[in-house]
């Protein structure tokens, strides 16, 4: 081999040396799950949270001000914040585009068509400024409401990153590896409709790439885009009796482990 030659090849070596850069997640974990809630629903203070609680598990749950628990519940979303789960930014009014099949639900003083973003970014930061004031904190993660990312036609997320730890709002996938990680652009899985089996085989699919898999629930037993309670406990009892496999936690804890792995 030439010199010329050995030092391509080293220099081929250090490239795919820097792009296989798997996580390490705390205690060995074979995977980091978040399990994430949205909308501020019924379900989640009434069946959610006493199961994740019981198994000493932690959830992020996306709240509107806007969702049905407010404000009856509020001091059910403290002690939720109190007991460990994370109360993550879903925005003030929950905005989303009216464009498409199956957005019929969209008022019109909500569509994100029809707004600026400086008109939502200030929605989004004073929503910050409402979960601060239920749970004292100041990092935390968002997640724009039907992962759309633009209003009046202009992205109005990329201005709000300083807020923020992460987003989630990117189609599925499993996050492999450091390089691979943006964090204002996290996949997540809708998980609507999935039974427990297939709910712990896309687990057991992270466990087995050294993953990070992000689940998206609304309604559990109840409400819309739901799953049945059977199938939801039947993931967490699954989580909870492999924690020495998974590593489950509220996704800003999850996302700062990964910034700080992967140098971000």
């Amino acid at each position: 081999m030439t010199k010329k030659m050995f030092v391509a090849a080293l220099g081929l070596f250090a490239a795919v040396a820097a792009v296989a850069a798997p996580f390490n997640w705390p205690g060995g974990a074979q995977a980091a799950v978040t399990l994430g809630y949205d909308d501020a629903l019924n379900s989640q203070l009434d069946h959610v949270i006493p199961e994740l609680n019981k198994r000493g598990l932690h959830g992020s749950f996306y709240i509107p001000i806007n969702g049905p628990t407010f404000p009856g519940r509020i001091n059910e979303w403290k002690a939720a914040a109190a007991a460990g789960h994370e109360l993550g930014n879903h925005s003030l009014f929950h905005g989303c585009s009216a464009k498409g099949p199956g957005r019929e639900w969209v008022l019109p003083h909500h569509d994100l068509d029809k707004q600026t973003p400086a008109g939502v970014q200030e929605q989004v930061i004073a929503a910050n400024t409402w979960l601060q004031s239920l749970d004292g904190k100041t990092r935390r993660t968002f997640t724009p409401p039907c992962l759309d990312l633009k209003a009046g036609g202009e992205d109005f997320v990329k201005a709000l990153q300083p807020h923020f730890v992460a987003f989630r709002a990117a189609s599925p996938a499993m996050v492999t590896d450091t390089t691979a990680l943006d964090p204002y652009a996290v996949p997540v899985y809708f998980v609507d409709g999935m039974s427990g089996e297939q709910l712990i085989a896309l687990v057991e699919k992270a466990a087995s790439q050294h993953a990070l898999v992000q689940l998206l629930f609304h309604g559990v037993g109840a409400e819309y885009l739901s799953v049945t309670r059977e199938a939801h406990d039947q993931l967490l009892d699954h989580l909870a009796k492999n924690k020495a496999r998974f590593w489950t936690d509220t996704m800003v804890n999850v996302m700062e482990n990964a910034r700080k792995q992967a140098g971000r």
